[in-house]
């Protein structure tokens, strides 16, 4: 998007690219479907930002999720909104914007240096005179973006080598830490692929505590995952950071009072004396987490309605409306959605994405200290600065 809106005002734009291809890791976003951008309104999109929210407020003034749906729209690439006001390619195929994408920069005559890696930048009395590659070659410019993106899924290219260059010339960098990433758990429950559905979730340090809306969650080989997980592992993942230990609580039904659901329970022991624990819990809860919670309870899952007392009752009652799991970690940065951290913010123009430090170079996408929810933000936040910081620099 840089290379697009600067080769659209007359540049003439070299784009340096690692891979083979463009776009390996937009083909990735969205599980391959591509979650371009949100549809909600301008304060709403802001407060699913946990890092550097406020600071995009110029690029979002000159280049908003209107505007990037327009402009996919008038290349001819359909779009469509589904919950959550989430947009999406009507395809469903990532590779429908890519090719979008491709396509602008060819009728841009922006010129694509594939298999190219940076190395570093040259720079004169505080101000860009051109780059080094990895070959030893040198490309003369007055005028530098970069757009390396952050250190997640570095398999794609994105290994975090523009945000160690910056660091280099004198940017400060804030620390690098996975944000939307599944945590793993102490406890190890055999509920592997099992998805709850229209579930609330509670972390805590033991003083704070964040809680989700109501959702989905996903249970892995070594934690928790899904939705609800991944929007709070930022947070998360600042608590481990200050030393923190964290545990979460699961409300299998936030529909229902502690009360209501201890009712519930009562009565359906009362009328069904002869049905084991087991079937009555089948109608609370998915059949595998019923085996969890009736070891945890220490029932014998066999035991008859009218056997169970009344202290088993409550070791029953309780974990349906805060099922506890203490978090160990959150899943390497490798593994993560997105990158939190990288290029401090107060080292660059909010009204044109400029370095404060060198002149002429300019800064765009992952690579800088902001980072939100699922839901097309991140995706939004990376082409509006984007086009931010192609204007700027080509004016």
């Amino acid at each position: 998007m840089a290379a697009i809106r600067a080769a659209g005002l007359g540049q003439e734009v070299i784009l340096i690219e690692k891979n083979t291809v463009l776009g390996r890791k937009l083909l990735l976003s969205g599980k391959g479907r591509c979650n371009i951008t949100n549809a909600c309104e301008l304060d709403a999109f802001l407060k699913r930002f946990y890092s550097g929210g406020q600071f995009l407020r110029d690029a979002f003034k000159k280049f908003f999720n209107t505007e990037l749906i327009a402009f996919f729209e008038e290349r001819g690439l359909a779009l469509k909104t589904e919950r959550q006001e989430r947009v999406f390619p009507a395809s469903d195929n990532s590779a429908s914007v890519v090719e979008v994408l491709k396509k602008e920069l060819q009728e841009k005559r922006v010129k694509t240096l594939f298999q190219k890696s940076l190395k570093g930048i040259l720079v004169e009395e505080n101000t860009v005179n051109g780059v080094i590659l990895r070959d030893g070659k040198t490309l003369n410019c007055d005028r530098l973006i970069l757009a390396t993106g952050g250190a997640s899924y570095s398999f794609t290219g994105s290994d975090g080598l523009g945000i160690s260059i910056a660091g280099k010339l004198g940017h400060h960098i804030v620390a690098l830490r996975p944000g939307l990433v599944p945590l793993e758990t102490v406890q190890k429950y055999p509920l592997e692929g099992l998805t709850l559905k229209n579930i609330r979730l509670k972390f805590s340090d033991g003083r704070k505590e964040i809680i989700s809306e109501i959702g989905e969650l996903l249970f892995t080989s070594c934690g928790i995952s899904g939705p609800l997980v991944l929007t709070l592992s930022g947070n998360v993942t600042q608590w481990f950071e200050e030393g923190k230990r964290v545990f979460a609580e699961i409300d299998l039904k936030p529909a229902l009072s502690t009360q209501q659901l201890s009712d519930r329970l009562n009565r359906q022991l009362a009328e069904n004396p002869k049905k084991s624990l087991r079937n009555i819990m089948k109608d609370f809860l998915p059949l595998r987490l019923v085996d969890v919670f009736i070891s945890l309870a220490k029932i014998d899952p066999g035991e008859k309605a009218s056997y169970i007392t009344r202290l088993e009752r409550q070791r029953l009652a309780g974990p349906l409306k805060g099922l506890r799991f203490d978090i160990l970690r959150s899943a390497s940065l490798e593994e993560a959605m997105v990158t939190q951290g990288g290029v401090s913010l107060k080292d660059i123009n909010p009204r044109t994405m400029e370095s404060r430090l060198i002149k002429g170079l300019y800064f765009c996408g992952e690579m800088i200290d902001v980072a939100a929810d699922t839901g097309g933000f991140n995706l939004q936040a990376a082409f509006s600065t984007g086009y931010l910081a192609g204007e700027s620099a080509a004016t």
